[in-house]
C-alpha cells in the first residue's frame, strides 16, 4: 500500500489584506502539518485575494505576494509537506496567475493558470495572459531578492507536473477544469495520481452539484485523488465564495467541507491508498491503451518520497454521502455569513432596514436574524475571532459577549416602519412582530407630515397639487406622489442610520440594507433612489419565488413563524390610497407575474433570448394556454418596460450575487441604458410571425374542414388539443 494524508482548505481571504490572508494561510498550513498531512493544497490567488481586480496591474500587489511567499519560505512552513500557494506573477512583459509549488523552503516548480474565467462574474484576461506554451517548461528567473534569501536562482515555469519518489502530483486550476478538453485528462494518461485545483469560485443558487459532478467526473472515468480547495467568505465585493473544498477519489468524495461558514480556516483532511488508483486505472482497458499512445507532458522531478507504506495508526477515508443545503437554506447562509463579513470588515457597528411588513425587507430582516444566530452558535463551538468580533461590533463590556441571538440582534440590528396614509395597519404590525421575533430595535415613523410638507413647497413653486389616480389625478401625478413617498424614506433611512449610534451614545454607523428582488431590478419596478438605495443588499439577486419559499422554510426553521402571514399576503407596495373597490397589488401594476418575469429573466440572460427568440420559445412554452398574439403582447410589454427603466440598473446598490440571471449592470450583465423602447425593427418581425403563425392556423382550418369523410381526422384531433400543432 501506499498511504497518503492530504489536506486542503476553505480560507476566508480579504482582496489586498496581506497580513490578514497570511495569518489564514499559516493556520492552514498549521492545522495540515498537525493532522499529519504531506499535501497542503490552499485557494487560487489565495496570497492577494482573489478579488482584486485592478488592483492585479499595480506592480505593487505581485510583488507583495512575492514578500508573502518568502517569508513563507524562510520559516519552517513548508518542512516536510508539499505546498500549493496561489498568486500573480509577472515573467517578461506577461503576467500571470500562478500557483507556486513548494516544499522544504525551496520552490518546486510554478505552474501558470492556462484557460482564463472570463464569463459571468469573472474577468480574468483583464488582469492575466493565458499561459500557452504546452510542450516545455521555461526557466524562470526568481527576484533577486527571492533568489537570493533562498539560494535559488530558477524555477521550472510551465504546464507540467511533479514526479515524486513514489508518486506524481499536478495542479490544475479552477476554469481549467471545466474546459472542452481538461488537463488532468492527459496528466492522468502520464501517470498524475494526485490532482490539486485551486479554485475561486462563487455561491449561486442551486450550482453546487454543477461543481460536485465536474471533480466526480474527473476521476470516475480515469482514476485519481482530486483535491479542490475553495475561498470562502465576501473578499471585498459582491461574490460570496461559498468553500465546500472538498476531496475525490476515483469518483467517490471522501471529504467535505462545508459550504457557508463564520470560520476563517477550514481544514479538510483524507488519507488515501494511492495503490486503489493504479487498481482502479489497471481494470480500465480504453485507459490502458491510450496511455500506451499519449502525449508526454514535461514533468519536474522531486527528491522526496510523499507515501507511507502499510500500518494500522492511518484510518482510510471512505466514500461519504455529499451534503447539500436546499435553495431556502442557501438563502439564509450564503447571503447570512456574507453580511457577517461586510460588518465586520467595514468598520460598522450594525445595520439598519426600513421594515415594511413586506416579503422583500422580511425576508432580509429573516437572514439578519439567521446571521445572528450564526454568531451565537460560533462562539458556543469556541471561534475566538467571531467572538472577538462580536464583542467590538456589539460594544460589549470586558467579559462579556454573545450567548443570546435575539440580545445581540438588539445591539446590532434596528428596523423602521416607515408608515404614511396609504399605509395599512396589518404591514404595520407585521413588521413589528417580526421584528420582536428577531430581537431587533425597532422603530415606528409616520412621513405623512414630511410628504405633506413637499407637497405644500411644490405647489407653491408650481400653483399646482398632484392627485392620486383613483381621485381623479394622471399618471404621471399618481406616479410622482408615489416617489416622493419612496425617496423621503431612503432619506430618513440614511439620516437614521448615520445619527442612531449618536442618540444611544454609541461608536461607528450602521449599514442601511436594501430589500429589492431580482425580478423588480429586471422589470424595473422601483423607484430611483428610494428604499432600494441602500449601503448593500442580500437578496438583491434572489427572485420573488424563491424568496417566497425562503419565507415558508424560514417560519419553521428560523423561529419566525410571523413570516408565513407575510408569505401568504399578497406583495404590494402601499404607495397609492387604498379605497373600498381598489387595493394597489404588485403584479397588477408591473402587468406581469413575478413567475412571469422569471421566465422573461432567464430567457433573456441564461438562454441569450432578444425579443424574437423570446418571442418563438414562448410560443412553444405557453402555447397550450396562450395565442401567439398573447405571447407577442407579453413579450413586447417585457421588454418595453425592461429597456425604459434599464438606466435605473446603474445606480443599483450593490447586491450579493446569487441568480444566474440578475440584471446588475456593474459586471455581470453589461448592457447599453439607452435604449429606443419601441423596438421597431424587433417587434416588427414578431408581428410578421404572428400573422404567419394565425394564416397557417385558418388554412390548417380550411383542409380539415374539407374532410368530410373521415381523412385526415388524425390531424383535426392533434390539432383541435394542442394550439402548437398548427405551429
Amino acid at each position: 500500500m501506499r498511504l497518503l494524508k492530504v489536506a486542503t482548505c476553505n480560507l476566508n481571504q480579504w482582496a489586498m489584506d496581506f497580513d490578514c490572508n497570511m495569518k489564514n494561510v499559516k493556520e492552514s498550513i498549521a492545522e495540515a502539518k498537525t493532522a499529519g498531512a504531506v499535501i497542503r493544497l490552499g485557494p487560487e490567488l489565495e496570497i492577494t485575494g482573489y478579488g482584486c481586480e485592478d488592483h492585479f496591474l499595480e506592480l505593487d500587489t505581485v510583488t507583495h505576494a512575492w514578500e508573502c511567499l518568502k517569508e513563507l519560505l524562510l520559516g519552517d512552513w513548508t518542512d516536510g509537506i508539499l505546498c500549493s500557494f496561489g498568486m500573480p506573477i509577472i515573467k517578461g512583459s506577461e503576467r500571470y496567475n500562478c500557483q507556486v509549488l513548494c516544499m522544504n523552503r525551496k520552490i518546486i516548480m510554478i505552474r501558470p493558470k492556462m484557460w482564463l474565467a472570463n464569463d459571468g462574474n469573472y474577468r480574468e484576461l483583464r488582469w492575466f495572459t493565458p499561459w500557452k506554451q504546452k510542450n516545455q517548461l521555461d526557466d524562470f528567473q526568481l527576484p533577486s531578492e527571492i533568489s537570493e534569501a533562498l539560494s535559488q536562482k530558477t524555477v521550472p515555469f510551465g504546464y507540467g507536473y511533479i514526479q515524486f519518489l513514489d508518486t506524481a502530483v499536478a495542479a490544475e486550476i479552477c476554469e481549467e477544469l471545466f474546459t472542452p478538453l481538461p488537463p488532468h485528462a492527459e496528466l492522468a494518461l502520464n501517470g498524475v495520481e494526485v490532482f490539486m485545483n485551486a479554485s475561486g469560485s462563487h455561491h449561486q443558487l442551486r450550482k453546487l452539484d454543477v461543481r460536485l459532478r465536474a471533480f466526480i467526473g474527473a476521476t470516475y472515468y480515469r482514476g485519481g485523488v482530486y483535491m479542490y480547495s475553495n475561498h470562502q467568505g465576501c473578499d471585498g465585493g459582491r461574490l460570496y465564495y461559498d468553500g465546500c473544498s472538498c476531496v475525490i477519489v476515483n469518483g467517490d468524495m471522501v471529504a467535505q467541507g462545508s459550504q457557508f461558514s463564520l470560520k476563517d480556516v477550514e481544514v479538510v483532511i483524507a488519507e488515501i491508498d494511492l495503490d486503489a488508483v493504479a487498481s482502479f486505472r489497471g481494470s480500465i482497458s480504453s485507459f490502458q491503451e491510450q496511455a500506451s499512445a499519449k502525449t508526454k507532458v514535461p514533468s519536474v522531478a522531486a527528491p522526496y518520497n510523499l507515501c507511507q507504506s502499510f500500518h494500522l495508526q492511518m484510518c482510510l477515508s471512505g466514500p461519504l454521502e455529499i451534503k447539500y443545503h436546499s435553495p431556502e437554506e442557501e438563502i439564509a447562509l450564503g447571503p447570512g455569513c456574507w453580511l457577517w463579513d461586510y460588518l465586520r470588515r467595514s468598520g460598522a457597528s450594525g445595520f439598519l432596514l426600513p421594515l415594511s411588513g413586506g416579503a422583500d425587507s422580511s425576508s432580509v430582516a429573516a437572514i439578519v436574524g439567521c446571521m445572528c444566530q450564526l454568531v451565537v452558535k460560533e462562539i458556543a463551538n469556541g471561534d475566538e475571532q467571531v467572538k472577538a468580533d462580536a464583542i467590538r461590533i456589539g460594544q460589549y463590556a470586558d467579559g462579556q459577549f454573545p450567548t443570546d441571538s435575539k440580545e445581540f440582534a438588539k445591539r446590532i440590528f434596528y428596523t423602521v416602519y416607515m408608515g404614511s396614509e396609504n399605509s395599512s395597519e396589518t404591514t404595520r404590525s407585521r413588521a413589528k412582530l417580526l421584528a420582536d421575533e428577531i430581537g431587533a430595535w425597532h422603530l415606528d415613523v409616520c412621513i405623512d407630515g414630511v410628504v405633506s410638507a413637499l407637497l405644500s413647497l411644490f405647489e407653491k413653486l408650481t400653483g399646482k397639487r398632484p392627485r392620486y389616480k383613483v381621485d381623479g389625478g394622471s399618471n404621471a401625478e399618481n406616479l410622482g406622489l408615489q416617489n416622493i413617498q419612496a425617496r423621503i424614506r431612503m432619506v430618513l433611512a440614511f439620516m437614521l442610520a448615520s445619527l442612531l449610534p449618536w442618540v444611544h451614545s454609541k461608536l461607528g454607523f450602521y449599514l442601511v440594507l436594501g430589500s429589492s428582488n431580482v425580478d423588480e431590478g429586471l422589470r424595473g419596478y422601483l423607484t430611483k433612489y428610494d428604499c432600494s438605495s441602500a449601503d448593500i443588499n442580500p437578496i438583491g439577486s434572489i427572485s420573488k419565488q424563491d424568496l417566497r419559499s425562503f419565507l415558508r422554510w424560514a417560519a419553521n426553521h428560523l423561529g419566525y413563524s410571523s413570516l408565513a402571514e407575510v408569505e401568504a399576503a399578497p406583495p404590494t407596495a402601499e404607495l397609492e390610497p387604498i379605497r373600498s373597490n381598489y387595493s394597489q397589488l404588485d403584479e397588477v401594476d408591473m402587468g406581469m407575474t413575478y413567475e412571469e418575469l422569471s421566465v422573461y429573466g432567464r430567457m433573456r440572460k441564461i438562454f441569450r433570448c432578444g425579443p424574437v427568440s423570446m418571442f418563438q420559445n414562448l410560443c412553444y412554452r405557453w402555447g397550450t394556454k396562450l395565442t401567439p398574439a398573447e405571447v407577442a403582447e407579453k413579450v413586447k410589454h417585457f421588454f418595453k418596460y425592461y429597456s425604459i427603466n434599464r438606466h435605473k440598473m446603474t445606480v443599483l446598490t450593490p447586491s450579493y450575487h446569487a441568480e444566474s440571471y440578475s440584471p446588475e449592470d456593474n459586471r455581470f450583465d453589461l448592457r447599453q441604458f439607452l435604449y429606443n423602447a419601441r423596438w421597431p425593427f424587433q417587434f416588427r418581425k414578431i408581428d410578421q410571425l404572428v400573422q404567419k403563425l394565425d394564416g397557417d392556423k385558418i388554412a390548417i382550418k380550411e383542409s380539415t374542414a374539407r374532410t368530410s369523410d373521415g381523412v385526415g381526422m388524425g390531424v383535426v384531433a392533434a390539432g383541435s388539443g394542442d394550439p402548437k400543432a398548427g405551429i
